[in-house]
């Protein structure tokens, strides 16, 4: 079987808590891209709706697609990069 290797990448992220809501709302084009309800956090993904818990990272794709990652993933797979 092949191997390949995952392009390097630079995406925008923000870690979501219940202090930034605004801030991450803000961040998703409130309403485009996510809700806030009795669930919390959900954002509208392209696999479907997904909920960002505290402390999940929001992450912006490099299509401009919003996406939640949990803490371990996000920390396994992506550096913060100067700029």
């Amino acid at each position: 079987m092949a191997k390949f290797r995952k392009k390097p990448v630079v995406v925008e992220a923000m870690q979501y808590d219940h202090n930034n809501v605004g801030v991450a709302l803000n961040f998703l084009r409130s309403g485009e891209n996510a809700t806030l309800d009795g669930r919390g956090l959900i954002i509208h993904t392209l696999e479907g709706d997904m909920a960002a818990n505290p402390g999940d990272w929001i992450i912006k794709g490099v299509k401009g697609e919003f996406y939640p990652c949990k803490p371990d993933i996000f920390d396994a797979t992506y550096e913060a990069v100067e700029g």
